[in-house]
Formats: C-alpha cells, sequence, structure tokens
C-alpha cells in the first residue's frame, strides 16, 4: 500500500514522456498522491497552496517570461539582426561562443552572470539566430532550434564546468566537506585549483563544437549566401 503512494512519480514520468502539459501533469500527480494517501479534497489544496506560499520566490522567474514574449512580440529578433549586421563576420558560433567565455569567468569567480530566463532567451539566443539570418536568410524550424540548443549548452556548461573554480562556492564547500568525510586531506583551495583545467577544457571543447556549428550551417546553406 506504501508503494502505491509513488503513482504520482509515475504519473510524472508518463507525462513527460508524451509530452503532456507540465504544470496539469504535476497538479494531478499531486492530487492522485493526495488522494491514495487518504487526504481530502481540501486537504490537498491546503497543502498545495502552503507549498506555494513557502517557495513563492523560486517561481519569481516566471514574471520575466511575460517580459521575453513581449519583446520578441515588438521587434527584438529584428534588433538582434540589425545589431549583428553591424558586427563584421559574426556568425552565430562565434556568438554563443564568447557568451560561453563570459558566463564560464563569470561562474569562476562567483559573479552572478547570466541565466537562461535572463540571458539566453532574452539576449544570446536572439543574437545567435540574428548572426544566422544576416548571414543565410531566414532559418527553417529544425536550424532555429539547433540554435536554441546551442545557445542554451553554452550556459549549461559554462556554468556547470567552472563554477567550481571559485574556493568559496557552495559545490567547492560541499566536495572538500564530504571528501573530508571520506578521510581525504584537501580543502576547498585544492579542489578549486584542480576545477581550473576541466574549466578550460570545457571553454575549448565548447567554443570547438561552436566553430562546427558555423561549418554546418555554412555547408546546409552553401549557395544561399
Amino acid at each position: 500500500m506504501e508503494l502505491l503512494k509513488l503513482i504520482g512519480v509515475l504519473i510524472v514520468v508518463v507525462g513527460f514522456i508524451l509530452k503532456l502539459d507540465t504544470i496539469a501533469t504535476v497538479v494531478i500527480a499531486g492530487l492522485v498522491t493526495g488522494l491514495v494517501a487518504g487526504l481530502s479534497p481540501l486537504a490537498i489544496l491546503t497543502t498545495l497552496g502552503n507549498s506555494f506560499l513557502v517557495n513563492r520566490t523560486a517561481t519569481l522567474f516566471v514574471l520575466t517570461l511575460p517580459v521575453i514574449g513581449i519583446c520578441e512580440r515588438f521587434g527584438l529578433k529584428d534588433k538582434a539582426v540589425d545589431f549583428i549586421k553591424k558586427i563584421k563576420n559574426a556568425t552565430v558560433g562565434k556568438v554563443v561562443s564568447v557568451y560561453l567565455v563570459i558566463r564560464a569567468a563569470a561562474a569562476a569567480f562567483s559573479l552572478r552572470v547570466g541565466g537562461h530566463p535572463q540571458f539566453v532567451r532574452p539576449l544570446v539566443n536572439p543574437m545567435a539566430q540574428g548572426a544566422a539570418v544576416a548571414e543565410y536568410g531566414e532559418m527553417d524550424e529544425k536550424t532555429e532550434d539547433e540554435i536554441k540548443g546551442l545557445a542554451a549548452g553554452a550556459e549549461n556548461y559554462g556554468n556547470f564546468f567552472a563554477q567550481n573554480c571559485f574556493m568559496g562556492a557552495s559545490g567547492t564547500l560541499l566536495i572538500a566537506s564530504t571528501l573530508k568525510d571520506q578521510g581525504y586531506n584537501v580543502d576547498a583551495l585544492n579542489i578549486a585549483l584542480q576545477s581550473w583545467p576541466i574549466a578550460v577544457a570545457a571553454v575549448i571543447v565548447g567554443i570547438a563544437a561552436n566553430l562546427l556549428f558555423d561549418l554546418k550551417l555554412k555547408k546546409k546553406f552553401a549557395g544561399k549566401k
């Protein structure tokens, strides 16, 4: 019977696999779990409401989405294209690579720069898309999605591989304390120093992947330029 209470996890997994509405899937999973656990509908709604109030700051990023939508509706991409046209030899790979370097450097020194809703969606992706449009004209949907993925990837591994380079970062301190508990004589400085080669390697590999994407675009749209 206790295992039946995990049905909510199954609902979430199935919902994500079937690409159903995310919010609806999570809410339904919560409702079903509550009913299976013996809670009344009112108790379930009370629990959901209290959880939202306690964790409401985690949803503040949602406020950026309408702003981004309005910007895109009124010419964000067009302005990005105009701006990119003024930069000589700008390409998708170069634009994303510049952001990758900035993101990794910021993470390495624990500076709060970047983020998908704050930078990638409203700034990096439009500029990358604009570089492609400026060089080859309008992109097909598949290519646009690939550029979005490239921009999002730069945020992910730029931050992930460089954040432990700062000895005061929470991840660095966690690794150091965990290793100490296992009997290893290390401190945060040791972890930070060992993280720098990985961060540099991630940036180099990322830039190489971005430039390879430029070659892919050049080959795909050969003759269209």
